[in-house]
């Protein structure tokens, strides 16, 4: 989220340079509403544009961010998907789990909109997989079961694009992958099914990038006639025009997470599980705010997979939970964190609170728009 400073806005009677970071008239958003001689205007830098507000002294954006619902074990040492809620605070301290509201999923996406909001969507029950949303307020209230619109299906991803809205992509629709794709409005009404552009897959991952648009990458699908961990990358313009492939760099890899991160909208990918070898990985893939996908960084913490990511603080990421190979040799989970500074630095583990799970998703919101 920005932190806003604000200018008195002075229509010129030539078109002359303007001061204070105003680069003629392409900084101020006149379409949306055009400001009005003397009218204070505040700055967001999601759309690196000049707004008519009434912000007078600069102010700083707390943004939060939250992980929620997955697959856990509990007291009697039986695993069975959850709706538990861990809220983060603007300097990444993650808090001790919180009862969600709506169905207890695994498998589900979570993704920023409205500017200050968040909503988590689709995934897998004990029945079978859904559509179903659940809104967050800019107050971390998670709202009850809404019925989803589109495909029912899980291991999906999710990010912002547009500055306001948000996208759900890809995922596992039981018989195949899908590449459908679901646009959030900034007033979080998801749309029926787009087809897809670009390989049919699932347990991917997707972030924004470069202020207000998206991409999503990786993930398993088939190639070749054999299903496989890809490297492939879709880039979502800043009207949710996903394009066709794009060949990845980094070493192929599903169930990873991605999330935001740095002052001009870059992002990052981590961890997940690579097929050649199958190995719990802690490789990261730093994503420029032009949607260039950097090679492999040997990645620091525990190496693992079906995890989750979110950005927060404003400019700031973190990593959280997942599953790691257990000494039995199936999966554990974890409620691990790695932080993300605002240059893209991952940091070795923090140790984690609430209920280790993986299969769940992260979101950023905000208590002050």
């Amino acid at each position: 989220m920005a932190t806003y400073k604000s200018i008195r806005y002075i229509i010129p009677v030539e078109a002359v340079e303007h001061t204070d970071s105003i680069n003629a008239l392409s900084d101020v958003d006149t379409a949306t509403t055009a400001p009005t001689d003397g009218q204070i205007l505040k700055w967001n830098s999601t759309t690196s544009k000049w707004y008519p507000g009434d912000v007078e002294e600069s102010a700083s954006a707390t943004q939060k961010a939250l992980f929620g619902f997955g697959n856990g074990i509990l007291s009697d040492y039986t695993y069975q998907t959850l709706n538990l809620i861990n809220l983060v605070s603007s300097t990444g301290v993650v808090a001790t789990d919180t009862t969600g509201a709506g169905t207890a999923r695994k498998g589900l996406a979570g993704s920023g909109y409205g500017g200050d909001k968040a909503i988590f969507g689709f995934g897998e029950t004990d029945s079978g997989k859904n559509n179903v949303t659940n809104l967050v307020s800019n107050t971390g209230v998670v709202s009850t079961d809404q019925t989803g619109v589109g495909t029912a299906r899980t291991k999906l991803s999710a990010a912002c694009f547009g500055g306001d809205k948000a996208i759900f992509g890809f995922g596992d629709i039981g018989s195949s992958s899908a590449n459908a794709t679901n646009l959030v409005s900034n007033a979080g009404v998801v749309s029926t099914d787009q087809t897809g552009v670009g390989t049919a897959r699932f347990s991917l991952a997707a972030a924004s990038y470069g202020e207000d648009k998206a991409l999503f990458g990786f993930g398993y699908g088939l190639v070749g006639g054999n299903n496989e961990s890809i490297n492939v990358t879709n880039l979502v313009s800043n009207t949710g025009v996903v394009s066709s492939d794009t060949t990845g760099v980094g070493s192929a890899r599903d169930g990873l997470a991605a999330a935001s991160y740095g002052s001009t909208g870059q992002a990052i990918f981590g961890y997940g599980l690579t097929s050649n070898p199958a190995t719990y990985s802690s490789i990261t893939n730093l994503v420029s705010n032009t949607g260039v996908v950097a090679t492999d960084t040997t990645g620091v913490g525990t190496g693992r997979y079906k995890l989750a990511a979110t950005n927060y603080g404003g400019d700031k990421a973190i990593f959280g939970f997942g599953a790691k190979q257990s000494e039995y040799g199936g999966d554990e989970g974890v409620s691990i964190t790695n932080l993300v500074s605002n240059t893209g630095v991952v940091a070795s583990d923090t140790t984690g609170v609430g209920t280790a799970r993986y299969s769940l998703a992260g979101a950023g919101y905000s208590s002050t728009a």
